[in-house]
């Protein structure tokens, strides 16, 4: 008999509590205990008492709503946007950058002990982004009609409710000025906004993304495959309004479901691509294709993966999830070779036109899943692992075991998968010799991670 359980018996939904909040979890929530059972609660700081609402009860733990702060944090701030607490886009900027950075020390310390079962591993402190607003060179809305016309948006907290956007403070400013511009133009355009409940029209995202060095940018609409001349008209004012746009594309999405995008790209106007320039080379651009969206704190992750890596004309390097070939291309200078894996076909031919734009050539590129092709190489020295937020397959690290590189850099964005990867990868006989976590997206509960791993036999 779950005695715990027993004692919970009394709590209710909707029931009103008070509670002290310990610590954030890992996506940003204010966490307490009420009579043994935890709590999870948005918008809470730790430090504070908060009378909440009780929303959720589960066997192991329940959420609430933050209904007042009776003892508010010293470390709590006023947000600068102004509808933070409906976008679901940033979870923590009522809480003070120096505070952000220690959470997120935290969420990595945590994930490595609890989920890794790795003890006493030290965590650096997270290094903090050059730019704590206007980082973005991305931004992706929906599209939507509502009584006083067509809106574009960003969906509220765990919603898909589009709350109305005017301005987004970590979107770059390049982007804003095309983002103003475009809704403008949209307001007056012909087309109608996708209706998910109907499947009726045409426009369903507007997704812009910058190159901040080069001034480049590149607007996709995203569309049900409704014909509309009035695209291309759209298109052709958006490269007239905003002369830092170099193509617009439009992406065809013929399903009914909440994924963004669909498989059929068309030009619209301009050309399909925008470059950037990270770590003196130039990196081209698709629609499709990853690229970090925090081009800054990048440069700075990249630089500090290859002091860590310690690469000479003697060595082999691997990028396992290479995208368009960025880090494959930085180390190439210092290494012997460089072989760069990728499942997105359009990224592997934006890898190669990038090792061609560099003039770089001791690189190779393999459209293949990572824990297929690696199955093939042999005598890799260094692997650089950057995974999704899924993490690595246990095929990929088993053949790790195998191959024994002397040196394993891991890049992750997710510290959940970024300990189970490594509790396995410890087992194969590696050390963790160093976890560096830094901020790639400030003013929310994500953090980037890099960690140092070499083999003892």
């Amino acid at each position: 008999m779950n005695f715990k359980n027993l004692e919970n018996m009394h709590l209710q939904l909707h029931q009103q509590i008070d509670l002290f909040i310990r610590s954030l979890g890992s996506y940003g929530e204010g966490v307490g205990s009420y009579e043994g059972l935890t709590f999870f609660i948005e918008g809470a700081l730790p430090k504070e008492t908060v009378r909440v609402q009780i929303t959720e009860l589960k066997k192991n733990y329940g959420r609430g709503k933050l209904l007042k702060v009776l003892h508010s944090s010293p470390d709590r701030l006023q947000p600068r946007c102004p509808i933070f607490n409906q976008c679901g886009g940033c979870q923590v900027m009522h809480l003070s950058y120096p505070k952000q950075l220690e959470m997120k020390q935290q969420i990595v310390r945590n994930a490595l002990e609890r989920i890794g079962h790795l003890k006493n591993v030290e965590v650096d402190p997270c290094v903090s982004s050059p730019y704590e607003l206007g980082y973005r060179n991305k931004i992706q809305l929906p599209v939507i009609l509502k009584p006083n016309g067509v809106t574009v948006g960003l969906y509220a907290r765990n919603s898909h409710t589009v709350i109305p956007v005017d301005h987004c403070l970590i979107h770059c400013g390049q982007g804003e000025t095309v983002y103003q511009a475009i809704t403008q133009l949209l307001k007056q355009a012909p087309i109608a906004p996708y209706d998910e409940k109907t499947g009726q029209g045409i426009l369903r995202h507007l997704l812009i993304k910058s190159a901040l060095k080069t001034s480049e940018s590149l607007v996709i609409l995203v569309t049900s495959p409704e014909k509309s001349p009035a695209l291309q008209t759209l298109a052709d004012e958006i490269m007239q309004a905003c002369p830092q746009v170099k193509g617009v594309v439009q992406n065809i999405n013929r399903k009914r479901d909440n994924v963004i995008l669909g498989a059929e790209w068309q030009t619209l106007a301009g050309k399909p691509y925008i470059q950037e320039i990270i770590c003196n080379r130039y990196f081209h651009i698709s629609p499709s294709a990853f690229f970090q969206v925090n081009p800054a704190q990048a440069e700075a992750i990249y630089q500090h993966v290859l002091s860590l890596a310690n690469l000479d004309k003697t060595k082999t390097f691997l990028d396992a999830f290479c995208g368009v070939g960025t880090m494959t291309l930085i180390a190439a200078e210092h290494a012997k070779e460089c072989i760069g894996i990728e499942c997105v076909p359009q990224a592997i031919e934006d890898a190669v036109a990038n090792a061609q734009l560099n003039q770089i050539s001791n690189v190779t590129f393999y459209c293949d899943q990572a824990e297929s092709k690696i199955q093939s190489l042999k005598a890799l020295d260094v692997v650089f692992l950057n995974p999704p937020r899924k993490g690595c397959e246990e095929s990929l690290l088993d053949r790790l075991k195998t191959v024994k590189p002397e040196t394993i850099l891991y890049m992750s964005c997710d510290p959940a998968t970024l300990a189970r990867d490594l509790k396995i990868l410890v087992k194969h006989g590696y050390r963790i010799e160093q976890v560096t976590p830094f901020d790639m997206f400030p003013q929310t509960a994500h953090v980037e991670c890099v960690v140092k791993l070499t083999f003892h036999a």
